[in-house]
């Protein structure tokens, strides 16, 4: 296991290979600080550049602007009272009164050095998880494999919010759109619409992209202006550093909460925050938080990037992607022709560490980037929304156009995007719908494999068994974390 490690880390080390895991941070980062845009989003725009990239190039790509999109969301939310993203609501608690105060840059260094602390631990937990999963998860077989995808759907519930009725149907509707195409055990073809485009199926960068990108184009062209307010910035990013060394317990504490919760497939940073700023309000001793406790700052920031790490191994070893942004990357392997399962832990095992050393290696780069760029990234923020459109468009149209050089991509990209800004303004949630569809596919050729090779037998399997418990106490748990994690966003008012 280390002489793998030390090999994926030369492989990561390859100047080649580094320039494209900057990029990713870049466009992490700048994700990050304009509100409304989130993971989901900037892997849909990164999706269809991955086509045909080799392995380690493309993960080094998707996984540095993973690393860093919960670093650069903090921008927004302590400068301006904005969330960058779902996971820097409660850093918004303490950070914007220390922004009143005068007090942003000490803020910003303290979010910084906490967010990289907390994604190295993330990496370290993804690390020590492969030897413990690797004899477990190679020894599935088609009925466990069926199983896992079944706990991938489950999720659609978790992903709601607060209408899990509405996460299933979602759900639902994903599968229906990702049978579209040939049948994986009939020799037939489903919902073509007598059309040539569609027996192929749809592509998954175009679902992703129209089901999350396009609302948001719609959304920043609706909501005109920025905040009018620039934040005065002055000198304390390295007394908000010492402040996190100072606190130094509290980061790891945080930090083992956001990868355990990350662990669990479908709760997400929206989530992890609000628990592990409740949980330091719990254990921190004379804490103001809510007033601009410096603390407060720390946990979330701490959490919400080791979450990261936590998420992806549910989602690499198992397939089971339990967020939009997890969702995309299980497409971008499939992309890269790589299958999350029993293949990341023996022949693309050496892809599975690289991913370990980029998580590692972009938290530490992206969190110096942001330290160095705080002025210049502040003044970013800024533009109103009408002017960051455009940029978005070209990079949408081409990005569906090069998936299958078909105009045929352009329409469902159009079509598939309405349906995602109607189900934004009805409130459905649209993470289960691309995780719906990511997951037809297997579903249905592992149920197939299944009934073939062991008839109904196959239900009465131990593991089969324990993955369905496991299925109902994950569900249960994760819906009374949630209620856990909306009553400490009930006291913040957000």
């Amino acid at each position: 296991m280390i002489e793998s490690a030390i090999e994926a880390l030369m492989i990561v080390l390859d100047p080649s290979r580094l320039i494209y895991m900057f990029l990713g941070i870049g466009i992490g980062v700048i994700v990050g600080l304009l509100p409304g845009l989130s993971g989901t989003v900037g892997m849909s725009l990164l999706l269809p550049f991955v086509f045909g990239l080799e392995p380690y190039v493309g993960m080094a790509l998707l996984i540095g602007m993973i690393a860093v999109i919960h670093t650069g969301d903090t921008f927004p939310s302590i400068l301006f009272g904005i969330p960058g993203t779902s996971g820097s609501q409660a850093t918004i608690m303490d950070g914007y009164p220390l922004t009143k105060k005068g007090g942003a840059s000490r803020a910003m260094g303290a979010s910084f050095f906490s967010s990289m602390i907390g994604g190295v631990i993330g990496g370290i937990a993804l690390y020590l998880t492969i030897p413990f999963a690797r004899p477990l998860i190679t020894s599935f077989s088609s009925p466990e494999l069926f199983m896992l995808t079944m706990l991938g759907l489950s999720m659609a519930g978790l992903l709601a919010g607060k209408s899990p009725i509405k996460g299933i149907i979602s759900g639902i509707l994903g599968l229906l759109i990702g049978a579209v195409g040939s049948a994986p055990a009939v020799p037939e073809y489903r919902y073509t619409l007598d059309t040539l485009y569609l027996t192929q199926g749809i592509s998954l960068p175009v679902v992703a992209m129209a089901i999350f990108a396009f609302p948001i184009l719609i959304t920043m062209l609706t909501d005109k202006g920025s905040v009018s307010s620039h934040a005065k910035l002055q000198s304390g990013i390295l007394k908000g550093v010492m402040d996190a060394l100072k606190n130094k317990f509290l980061v790891f504490r945080s930090a083992v909460i956001g990868a355990l919760i990350g662990f669990i497939p479908g709760l997400g940073g929206s989530v992890v925050d609000w628990i592990a700023y409740g949980a330091g309000q719990k254990t921190v001793k004379n804490n103001y938080f809510g007033s601009g406790d410096i603390r407060g700052v720390i946990a979330p920031e701490s959490a919400n990037n080791a979450k990261e790490g936590g998420s992806l191994v549910p989602t690499l070893l198992f397939g089971i992607p339990g967020s939009g942004t997890t969702a995309i990357l299980l497409g971008g392997l499939t992309l890269m022709g790589l299958e999350a399962g029993p293949k990341m832990l023996s022949d693309d095992l050496p892809v599975t560490l690289s991913i370990v050393w980029t998580l590692v290696f972009a938290n530490i780069f992206g969190a110096l980037l942001c330290m160095l760029l705080v002025r210049p990234i502040s003044k970013i923020s800024l533009v109103p929304g009408e002017k960051i459109v455009p940029f978005l468009l070209v990079l949408l149209v081409v990005g569906a156009y090069q998936s299958t050089m078909s105009w045929g991509d352009l329409i469902v990209f159009v079509v598939i995007g309405l349906l995602g800004y109607v189900m934004t303004i009805l409130d459905w949630p649209r993470p289960p719908l691309l995780i719906g569809f990511v997951l037809a596919l297997p579903a249905e050729r592992y149920y197939w494999i299944s009934i073939e090779r062991y008839g109904w037998e196959w239900l009465t399997n131990p593991l089969v068994i324990a993955l369905a418990i496991i299925i109902v106490l994950l569900l249960a748990g994760g819906t009374i974390m949630k209620r856990f994690s909306k009553k400490f966003e009930s006291k913040g008012g957000i």
